[in-house]
């Protein structure tokens, strides 16, 4: 479990907020909206109404005491930018920021920011990847290279055994899990059998999985 101070309660830190109670994590939230502060209290175990680029009022929190500061404001860079180097000052621990150019998370890093998150970037790669082929049920990007797709499992692999088709050496990726009926199996070995309507988790570089799976 861990202590996270999340500071901005749009759409987006509002989502955080929720999947952070999921994962039964301890968030203090701040927004200056009280209706939105009030919208997230049943998923954290603090909130404030306040301006976090008030540096009386940033210092009241204890940004010390907390494991990850998230400043999830989007839609008013000047304060995201503030409210970012106003943590570090304070000693924040670790400082994620939001960004939505590749300007704002030079500036943000350049003033305190760890990490920079692009909900809006990183949603539309996922997108676009998503949908350009009807193979690809999901993926994750490792980095500019390498990610891991699910695809469905092509037809002429059906009834064949990983060892057979050999295409970690033919093609230099990894089969890592196979869901068949929601059921996940990570015990992957040279001898298991690919059956229909199952589908692949796959690592590997991003040309590679093309090359393979014709996508």
């Amino acid at each position: 479990m861990k202590s996270i101070l999340l500071i901005g309660l749009g759409r987006f830190g509002r989502h955080i907020a929720e999947k952070l109670y999921e994962l039964k994590h301890e968030v203090m939230a701040i927004d200056r909206c009280e209706k939105r502060v009030n919208a997230v209290l049943p998923y954290v175990t603090n909130a404030q109404i306040g301006d976090s680029t008030d540096e009386e009022f940033l210092s009241s929190i204890g940004v010390r005491n907390f494991d990850i500061c998230i400043v999830a404001i989007g839609e008013d860079f000047q304060s995201s930018l503030e409210t970012t180097s106003l943590l570090k000052e304070l000693g924040a621990t670790f400082v994620v920021a939001r960004a939505e150019r590749d300007v704002h998370a030079k500036f943000l890093l350049r003033n305190g920011a760890d990490e920079i998150v692009y909900p809006e970037k990183q949603l539309a790669y996922w997108t676009a990847i998503r949908y350009s082929s009807d193979s690809i049920l999901d993926y994750i990007e490792i980095d500019e290279d390498y990610a891991v797709f699910e695809l469905t499992l092509p037809r002429q692999w059906a009834g064949k055994t990983i060892g057979e088709l050999d295409i970690r050496r033919r093609y230099n990726i990894n089969i890592v899990a196979i869901r068949k009926n929601s059921r996940l199996n990570l015990n992957i070995s040279s001898d298991t059998l690919l059956s229909e309507n199952s589908t692949l988790l796959v690592l590997g570089s991003n040309r590679n999985i093309q090359k393979c799976f014709h996508i």
